[in-house]
């Protein structure tokens, strides 16, 4: 059975997008981070993606065959599907799911099989999927940097609910990946 990781990239001070919505300064190692044994780990072991619309549309969707790290079925959590469906080709498949994050997770599991079902954010996403007790593993990529406020990846849970069990670190260039089990979901 499939486990989910949720997870995001932080800066020091807690936020996943600055007061303007940009993330832009927590990625300045992103084209590094593609040839680290982290990333390729991760790429390997995943079978499938739960993302939220804000998260798919962050890109060109129609530039996510090929290009995005993860060629594998992905679920996308939204309300609306978009008019004309992105490109796809037979490992990267999009599907939009109106009925929530619990029939999103129920999706990914099935497609990815034994495999990991990753949920790289949004951070409304990441929420739910945490507030629902969905989530088996959560991984925080934490960049040394200072956003001074913004958009929160733990903002709105129940801290009562979660007793999280530390994993392991580990240091991937200027990044610190922190890993979680989470437990009483």
């Amino acid at each position: 059975m499939a486990t989910v990781t949720a997870g995001m990239t932080v800066s020091l001070d807690g936020f996943v997008a600055d007061s303007q919505g940009s993330a832009s300064r927590l990625f300045s190692d992103l084209a590094d981070l593609g040839d680290t044994d982290y990333m390729k780990t991760a790429i390997e072991q995943t079978g499938a993606v739960v993302m939220g619309r804000r998260t798919f549309e962050m890109g060109d969707p129609d530039s996510y065959v090929g290009t995005y790290e993860f060629q594998v079925p992905i679920f996308v959590v939204t309300h609306h599907p978009p008019a004309v469906a992105p490109q796809q080709d037979e490992h990267l498949t999009f599907t939009f799911v109106t009925e929530g994050v619990e029939t999103a997770i129920e999706q990914a599991k099935a497609a990815a099989g034994d495999k990991v079902v990753q949920v790289p954010g949004g951070a409304g996403v990441v929420q739910q999927v945490l507030g629902a007790g969905l989530v088996d593993e959560l991984r925080v990529d934490v960049m040394p940097v200072v956003l001074g406020g913004g958009l929160r990846m733990l903002d709105n849970l129940d801290p009562e609910r979660f007793r999280l069990e530390k994993l392991g670190t580990c240091e991937i260039g200027a990044r610190t990946s922190l890993g979680f089990r989470v437990l009483n979901r």
